[in-house]
């Protein structure tokens, strides 16, 4: 069986999914539902059970013996969330307790990062995943910290040859979108937010540019497509000899203007944009180019292409923003 953590969220109802779709064996989602329509996520899915975070460790010693792998995608993944010892206990403290559990029961982990490690990106976005490399990374908010906290806590354990899982891998997502991600209200992708105004025949809203080597709209990010993460996933399930820190995006940075105008495309409509201000609150902590360096996941034998971006973008509108059930 597979226990995927924040199973009902974005990256991991659609894990979820492709666990499902390859017949890989029982799923269990650790997760909070809440009020609202997150459960809608899951809703299609066949599920073995779904079990509340403080109980995921009585129901992983319970069935020990059956658990092939960790899928650790629960987090507080807000960007603006700022009560800092809440997400340490949630991003941090879990993943230390879920490693150390996974290394002595001899089950494989894999375990969201995120690509707000690297900050404002002065020292690139190489995931060199050493003690050294990872020192000289400065997070802009404490959930990238938190993240980042982690990956240094497994980078000094296996520096020190501690012992630890017989696969692990960490993934530093990029700019991912795709579906089931709407319970995420203002975190959602552009694409998402962008989508009702260029349906309804509005304009698209996105930040101004204040930055001089950047025109409006022109500031970049790696967009990835869900599929792809997802497709990294499965491969790391079946090959698991490979262990590492590994970035999750394209290798390609793409403007907002240019995601925006793919869901225009998509919905046949002429691209119609409205700049605004940054916030004056985010303006001196925004990002304005990611771009994952995907070496060393090629390296370790990912092959497969990535989605070129207009092909996600369409994929997601047609197949999901714009149809009767937009849930996966």
């Amino acid at each position: 069986m597979y226990v995927v953590t924040g199973g009902a969220g974005f990256i991991g109802s659609n894990i979820v999914w492709a666990l499902e779709q390859g017949g890989l064996g029982k799923v269990i989602v650790c997760d909070r539902l809440g009020e609202g329509d997150k459960w809608r996520n899951i809703a299609n899915r066949d599920l073995a059970d779904i079990v509340a975070p403080d109980d995921v460790f009585e129901f992983l010693e319970d069935n020990a013996s059956n658990v092939e792998a960790v899928i650790h995608m629960g987090a507080i993944s807000s960007t603006t969330e700022t009560d800092a010892d809440l997400i340490i206990n949630n991003n941090f403290h879990m993943s230390v307790h879920l490693w150390q559990w996974c290394t002595q029961h001899r089950v494989r982990f894999i375990y969201a990062s995120s690509a707000a490690t690297y900050g404002d990106g002065g020292q690139g976005f190489d995931d060199d995943g050493s003690v050294a490399a990872l020192s000289g990374l400065r997070p802009l908010n404490a959930y990238g910290w938190s993240k980042h906290l982690f990956d240094r806590r497994v980078a000094r354990m296996n520096a020190d040859q501690e012992p630890r899982p017989p696969q692990w891998a960490g993934l530093k997502f990029f700019n991912v979108y795709g579906p089931n991600e709407y319970h995420k209200d203002r975190m959602r992708s552009v694409v998402s937010q962008v989508y009702p105004n260029a349906r309804d025949g509005k304009p698209a809203v996105l930040y101004k540019s204040h930055h001089p080597d950047y025109p409006d709209g022109g500031q970049l990010r790696d967009f990835v497509w869900i599929g792809d993460c997802i497709d990294i996933i499965v491969w790391l399930l079946a090959t698991p000899n490979v262990n590492g820190l590994f970035n999750c995006g394209t290798g390609k940075a793409r403007s907002f203007e240019d995601l925006t105008k793919a869901v225009f495309g998509a919905l046949g409509k002429k691209p119609d944009i409205t700049y605004i201000d940054t916030p004056v609150e985010i303006r001196a902590k925004y990002q304005y180019f990611t771009e994952a360096k995907m070496d060393r996941l090629h390296a370790a034998g990912y092959d497969k292409p990535f989605t070129a971006l207009e092909d996600g973008v369409e994929e997601y509108v047609k197949s999901f923003l714009d149809a009767d059930d937009p849930f996966r």
